[in-house]
C-alpha cells in the first residue's frame, strides 16, 4: 500500500500549515495561549474561531463551492484533518451544522431550507444541535417517543432528547419525532424537523462532565411549534433522511484517528523527559505496545478509506475504525494517568502543571459511547463484516442505530 500524498494534497497541506500559523490565536503553537475558563468566553471563542475558518474558505472544505465549500477531494479532507490534530487547533462548534445539517439540506432540503440555513451555517450565525438520543432510545433510535401532532397549520413536539451537544447555545435543531405508529415497523412513522431553539416550551437542563465541562444537555419540549416548511423530506419517512445523515457523520473518524497519533507522540515527549518513565523497562514495552496498535488501527483507516475511495462512500468498516479509536484512546491515557504517580490524581488550582492528562482521561470514557457505542460497533463488525448471526435482542428491539 503507498501511503504518500499527491504533489497537489501536499501542496494543499503547505496552504493548510500557513493559515494555521497566521491565524491561530498567538501563543497557541508555543502553548502559552491560555484558553477562556468561563463559560460565555469560551463559547465566544469557538464562536470567533467558526468565522474565521468560513473567512478562510476552511469551515467546510467538502461543500460544493456553490454552497461556500471548496469541492475538496475525501483526500483533501485528510489532510485537513491531519493539520488540524497536528497543531490541537479548537473544535469546531457548528459541528452538527457543517458536517450533518448542511449535507443534508443539500440531499433533501426545499429551495426554501437551502437559501434560509447553508450560509450561516458556515459562518457560524447559527449553530445547531442533533435531537436524536432520548433515555430510552439510544442506540435502539427506532424507540423515540417524543412526538409531533398537527394542529391546524402547525406541528406540536412532546418529548425529551438527552446528550445534546451544544443545545445550551444552539439557534436550531435537526430534531427526530414520531408523526404516527407502526407497529411492525418502527422506523416508519418517524419526521424530522428544523426545530427553533428560540421559543417558548422549550427548557435546556445542563449535563455537567466529570471533568467540570459543559457540552452535553437535557432538553425537554413541551407543546413546541414547528411548521410544514421546517420538515426535511417526506412526512413519516425521516429514517432514510437520518441513516443519510450518519453516514455524514461517522466520516470524521479520521479526525479522531489522527488525534489519536499526536496524544501517542505528546505522551512521548512528555516520557523522554521525565527519568522515572521513560527508564522504566515495563513502561517501554507498554509504550511499545500502544506504539503498535496506534500504527494498526491508523493503518487499518487507510485501508478502509482506500476501499472507501474506490466504491465511493463508506462502508461498515467505519464501525472497526470508530471502535479502535475509542477503546485505544481509553486504554492510552489510562496508561498516561498511572505511570504519573500521585501527580495524576491532582486537579486545575491543585496541580503543578497543565492537567492535560487528566482532562483527556476523564473525557475518553465519552468517546466509547457518542457517535455510536463500543457494544454496537462489535454488533455491526460481527454482522455485516464478519457475517455473524444477527443478535436476538436487536432483532426483538428492531432496528438499531450506532
Amino acid at each position: 500500500m503507498d501511503f504518500a500524498f499527491t504533489k497537489k494534497e501536499e501542496a494543499f497541506r503547505l496552504e493548510i500549515r500557513s493559515w494555521l500559523e497566521a491565524n491561530l490565536p498567538q501563543g497557541w503553537l508555543d502553548g502559552t495561549y491560555k484558553q477562556p475558563e468561563i463559560e460565555e468566553d469560551r463559547i465566544q471563542f469557538l464562536k470567533d474561531w467558526q468565522r474565521k475558518l468560513h473567512e478562510g474558505g476552511l469551515a467546510a472544505i467538502a461543500w460544493p463551492e456553490q454552497f461556500g465549500g471548496r469541492n475538496a477531494t475525501l483526500m483533501e479532507e485528510i489532510v485537513f484533518q491531519q493539520e488540524m490534530a497536528r497543531v490541537k487547533a479548537p473544535p469546531l462548534i457548528n459541528y452538527v451544522g457543517t458536517h450533518m445539517v448542511g449535507p443534508i439540506l443539500m440531499q433533501f432540503g426545499t429551495e426554501q431550507q437551502k437559501q434560509e440555513h447553508i450560509e450561516k451555517i458556515l459562518t457560524g450565525e447559527t449553530i445547531w444541535c442533533q435531537g436524536y438520543s432520548e433515555p430510552n432510545a439510544g442506540s435502539d433510535l427506532s424507540a423515540l417517543q417524543t412526538r409531533a401532532v398537527k394542529q391546524g397549520d402547525k406541528w406540536l413536539i412532546n418529548g425529551q432528547k438527552i446528550w445534546t451537544s451544544f443545545g445550551h447555545v444552539a439557534d436550531y435543531c435537526f430534531l427526530l419525532a414520531r408523526t404516527s405508529s407502526v407497529p411492525e415497523k418502527k422506523h416508519k412513522g418517524i419526521t424530522v424537523f428544523l426545530v427553533d431553539m428560540h421559543q417558548p416550551g422549550i427548557e435546556v437542563v445542563p449535563i455537567v462532565s466529570m471533568n467540570g465541562e459543559h457540552d452535553f444537555n437535557e432538553v425537554f419540549f413541551t407543546d413546541v411549534v414547528a411548521y410544514d416548511h421546517q420538515i426535511v423530506g417526506t412526512i413519516d419517512e425521516g429514517w432514510g433522511v437520518t441513516m443519510s445523515l450518519l453516514m455524514h457523520e461517522r466520516t470524521g473518524i479520521g479526525g479522531q484517528l489522527f488525534t489519536l497519533q499526536q496524544q501517542f507522540e505528546d505522551f512521548v515527549k512528555m516520557a523522554k523527559t521525565t527519568p522515572s518513565i521513560i527508564e522504566n523497562p515495563i513502561v517501554r514495552q507498554k509504550m511499545i505496545e500502544l506504539y503498535a496498535k496506534t500504527k494498526g488501527a491508523l493503518f487499518g483507516y487507510y485501508k478502509n478509506l482506500t476501499k472507501q475511495l474506490k466504491q465511493g462512500y463508506p462502508g461498515a468498516e467505519s464501525s472497526m475504525d470508530k471502535l479502535m479509536v475509542a477503546e485505544l484512546t481509553k486504554e492510552l491515557f489510562a496508561f498516561i494517568q498511572s505511570v504519573q504517580g500521585p501527580e495524576a490524581v491532582l486537579w486545575k488550582e491543585s496541580a503543578p502543571h497543565d492537567t492535560y492528562w487528566q482532562n483527556g482521561f476523564l473525557t475518553s470514557f465519552g468517546m466509547t459511547i457518542g457517535g455510536g457505542t463500543s457494544e454496537i460497533q462489535r454488533n455491526t463488525i460481527g454482522e455485516r463484516i464478519l457475517g455473524l448471526p444477527k443478535d436476538i435482542s436487536r432483532e426483538k428491539a428492531g432496528n438499531q442505530v450506532g
